[in-house]
């Protein structure tokens, strides 16, 4: 089988930082590839070339045996290239016959008046993807996972030859990703080539035939999935075994921090009684429907419960807004840091101090820019944060390193129990574990009490004094700590399948 697409000696770079430093992979047709790394390690430089928005410095492209030049987006699309971002590009207003199709239109310069006799072909696209969308529905108005398809339903509609995507499992539940795979896997046998980026390389494994993986621009490896392995890519990614730090024990006479007795909230949780101590973090997973991000979210007052009682050492408190929340030390770090919590077009120092502005007012009431500055940085080198400067946009970070941005927001309000939804969603293991390793030094020197919120079973089993397994909206199952273990997890979780 022969290559479709090959790239020889890619170099790129950005002033004096090079991001791709003589970087060589191919992928033949039907063939799906692993692309992994680091954060900043070149992973969006790489699918940037490939979609024509960025030109190398040096080095060939070569197509179908064909060495490209004067390659851009357009001749990128005429060539069977297509790239899902993170963001899917669509038009959210716009109906899904006229997502899929515009592009099309666009290229071939038709006018946008014919787009009604493409949905016999568009129709035929997603009946053979086996997917229930409308051509007449409006896009923004469906699931992430339909929006997905639909990415994926307009690269077939260009007949495209390879497809790119993009950490394309982040905001999926365990069924979607799923339908996403048998999807794949329908496009390898239709002689479609795949590039799947992801940081989740179970995933990798699962799905795809072969790894590269890049550190710091370069190709440290290309393997077949048949010789590597989850650990063996991590080790890879990182440049050193990837371990969690250990999780000491927790103090026989830690008192509680948070209690939680009996809370409700019509149709999606009931009776939720646990105990939270100083210094102990609370790890709590379960399937799509348990109800633990909608826990979360009324223990910060987003969605107050309909009854039951919180309280905060000792003292019982009434959390029906996010400000009681805050006013009594809970802070929340969502799993969609984007849209809730960030404001991706500030500067990092204003990210930093958003939680606390108040304290960051002079005499007169006006806002100390220098005291905000200097806080922010202390937060950007306490927390290893890869920001060149504190005035610069949060958007110009990589995931990880946004996250640590969020994380530094909540911390500096000095909480006494940190609630973590999805903390490491979408950031690599060297990033999942630096951060985890900062949250267990913090819970010892300061005692806060973390409520740790993941589908990960890894994350949650090596990271927690407890673990809450979650079902219908209530407690199913709590493993104290000589209990914790993946396959300990794995197995109640499997067993709640099972019972569906």
């Amino acid at each position: 089988m022969e290559d479709f697409i090959r790239l020889e000696h890619i170099t790129k770079r950005f002033g004096g930082l090079t991001a791709l430093n003589d970087v060589s992979f191919s992928i033949k047709s039907g063939e799906a590839l692993g692309l992994c790394g680091a954060n900043g390690s070149g992973k969006s430089t790489i699918i940037k070339i490939l979609a024509g928005v960025l030109k190398p410095d040096s080095g060939s492209l070569f197509i179908e045996g064909e060495k490209i030049s004067g390659y851009d987006s357009l001749a990128g699309i005429r060539k069977g290239i297509s790239v899902i971002y993170q963001d899917l590009s669509l038009f959210p207003t716009l109906t899904v016959l006229e997502n899929i199709c515009l592009m099309r239109l666009i290229e071939q310069r038709k006018i946008i008046s014919v787009i009604e006799r493409e949905r016999g072909r568009v129709q035929a696209i997603l009946d053979d993807l086996g997917v229930s969308i409308k051509t007449g529905d409006i896009a923004g108005e469906l699931p992430i996972a339909s929006q997905q398809l639909i990415a994926i339903a307009r690269a077939l509609n260009n007949d495209s030859k390879l497809i790119v995507l993009d950490e394309p499992t982040t905001a999926l539940t365990g069924a979607e990703i799923s339908l996403l795979f048998k999807i794949i896997g329908k496009l390898k046998n239709s002689g479609i080539s795949v590039i799947f980026v992801s940081h989740k390389t179970d995933e990798i494994m699962e799905i795809c035939d072969k790894v590269t993986v890049l550190r710091d621009g370069m190709v440290v490896a290309s393997k077949s999935i048949a010789e590597t392995g989850v650990t063996d890519i991590e080790t890879l990614i990182v440049g050193q075994a990837a371990e969690y730090p250990p999780t000491e024990n927790l103090p026989a006479d830690a008192r509680p921090v948070m209690e939680v007795k009996k809370l409700s909230r019509k149709n999606n949780f009931k009776d939720i009684s646990f105990t939270l101590r100083h210094g102990e973090i609370l790890g709590v997973i379960g399937l799509l429907g348990s109800g633990r991000t909608e826990l979360a979210q009324s223990l910060f007052g987003m969605f107050p419960a309909d009854s039951g009682e919180i309280f905060i050492d000792g003292e019982m408190r009434v959390i029906n807004s996010v400000q009681k929340a805050v006013k009594s030390g809970i802070a929340y770090v969502p799993e969609d840091r984007l849209s809730e919590g960030l404001v991706i077009r500030y500067p990092i120092k204003d990210n930093t101090v958003l939680a606390t502005l108040d304290a960051f007012r002079n005499k007169l009431t006006f806002l100390d820019n220098a005291k905000i500055k200097e806080t922010a940085e202390r937060w950007i080198n306490t927390l290893s944060t890869k920001a060149a400067s504190s005035e610069h946009p949060v958007s110009s970070l990589s995931g990880g390193n946004q996250q640590k941005v969020v994380l530094a927001k909540w911390l500096e309000s000095n909480p006494k129990v940190l609630i973590l939804d999805g903390p490491t969603v979408g950031i690599d293991i060297g990033s999942k574990i630096g951060i985890f390793k900062f949250i267990k030094e913090m819970v010892k020197e300061k005692g806060v009490g973390v409520i740790l919120i993941s589908d990960e079973i890894k994350e949650i089993a090596h990271n927690s004094h407890r673990v809450i397994i979650m079902r219908n909206g209530r407690i199913g199952k709590v493993l104290e700590s000589n209990e914790i273990s993946e396959e300990a997890i794995h197995a109640i979780l499997n067993q709640q399948k099972q019972e569906l």
